[in-house]
């Protein structure tokens, strides 16, 4: 959608044209649900994250500023609900914990021999990744998947300069850490 055109949307999405919110959401779901997704590393929950997302949106329209720029705004919003999600899923996970303590495993899944090395190295880093704070997947996210910089993450996060400096810092240094046995050690090993 062109910028002439989205600010005419906007306006009239602000004064209750739910057609002109619904050009909005085309002209931006695709953009958010990657934002989303690189948080989230799962398809549902970017799903989740994007439909919040445009929810609060919607509902927050009349506090939106016009000099601002929507699509700016709207992913600030996402990476927000994106990390909100993953703070409530990790409660819920570490509330679960004591309750599945003792249940046996199950052993269903691929031999991680068998896995593809490239397969095996996005799910150790899928691993690791999970082992940062949500604020730091949403930093590492936006700085090095996203492209984005620390002004922009400053902005999106609701973070002073130095606080999304530490961040990204904090993130790069755990998965340094968390991924050093993959260079004493091959991925793959052969039977």
């Amino acid at each position: 959608m062109h910028a002439t055109n989205q600010a005419g949307a906007l306006t009239r999405a602000r004064h209750g044209d739910d057609e002109a919110f619904a050009a909005l959401v085309q002209t931006h779901s695709r953009r958010i649900f990657q934002l989303a997704f690189r948080i989230t590393r799962n398809e549902q929950d970017a799903e989740d994250v994007v439909q919040e997302s445009f929810l609060r949106a919607y509902r927050q329209l009349g506090r939106f500023e016009a000099r601002a720029d929507f699509g700016t705004w709207l992913y600030r919003i996402t990476a927000n609900c994106a990390v909100d999600l993953m703070r409530s899923r990790q409660q819920r996970m570490k509330n679960r914990t004591d309750d599945i303590a003792g249940m046996p495993m199950a052993t269903d899944g691929p031999n991680p021999e068998r896995l593809a090395e490239s397969s095996q190295l996005q799910r150790l880093v899928g691993a690791a990744l999970a082992d940062l704070s949500e604020l730091e997947q949403a930093a590492f996210t936006l700085r090095h998947h996203e492209g984005r910089s620390i002004d922009e993450i400053c902005h999106t996060l609701g973070l002073g300069q130095s606080a999304a400096k530490h961040a990204v810092f904090r993130a790069v240094r755990k998965l340094r850490s968390l991924l050093a046995p993959l260079r004493e050690q091959p991925l793959h090993q052969e039977s």
